[in-house]
């Protein structure tokens, strides 16, 4: 019965992820008023259990992403390598693995960077799993996606590989879908590219 009940998810999942909206975009209102920013996190490096304070990006736009390694989007890790390289003076990306989407995140601390260095050569900043969404998301992911602590924005990620863009004074700006890449013209705009 187990066996059949993680099928029924994972088979739920990813027709939920394939199908996901590519226009699934939303931008902070004007008026917006937010209790918290980025910078009030603290998060745990991906390895080596290091504390690192998000206040350090005061100044730069920052993309966070929700990633996994055995996901149809997975390849993503190669076009935000490559944002990365070209626009990480003026953004930066940070990526938090979650095996919140049919389980397509399973490995531990050390198989996820050994698998992001030597298959996409991820250079950007990675933190350690979290989960993104339900009640045990983490606090950084409680503030992504709750209104009343960040002003305007109620959405959990949909699936692996959404986007959510904070400004240089650590507010929470724009949410981005799965099916949006560092190369689309909405995107760029919206981290000032």
């Amino acid at each position: 019965m187990d066996f059949l009940k993680t099928l029924f998810i994972m088979i739920t999942s990813l027709i939920t992820g394939i199908f996901a909206d590519k226009s699934e975009i939303a931008h902070r209102p004007a008026d917006a008023v937010a209790k918290q920013t980025l910078y009030d996190f603290k998060v745990k490096s991906l390895v080596g259990d290091k504390t690192v304070d998000l206040s350090q990006y005061k100044g730069k736009k920052v993309v966070i992403l929700n990633v996994a390694s055995k996901c149809g989007y997975t390849k993503q890790y190669a076009d935000w390598e490559k944002f990365n390289k070209e626009h990480g003076d003026k953004v930066v990306v940070l990526g938090f693995p979650s095996n919140n989407f049919g389980g397509q995140e399973p490995g531990t601390s050390e198989e996820i960077a050994t698998f992001c260095s030597a298959t996409y050569g991820v250079t950007f900043p990675m933190f350690e799993k979290v989960e993104v969404k339900g009640e045990n998301k983490a606090p950084l992911y409680k503030w992504l996606s709750s209104k009343d602590l960040n002003g305007w924005n109620d959405k959990e990620p949909t699936w692996n590989f959404c986007k959510y863009v904070i400004n240089e004074k650590g507010e929470l700006t724009d949410f981005f879908a799965s099916k949006i890449l560092p190369t689309d013209a909405e995107f760029l705009k919206a981290v000032g590219i």
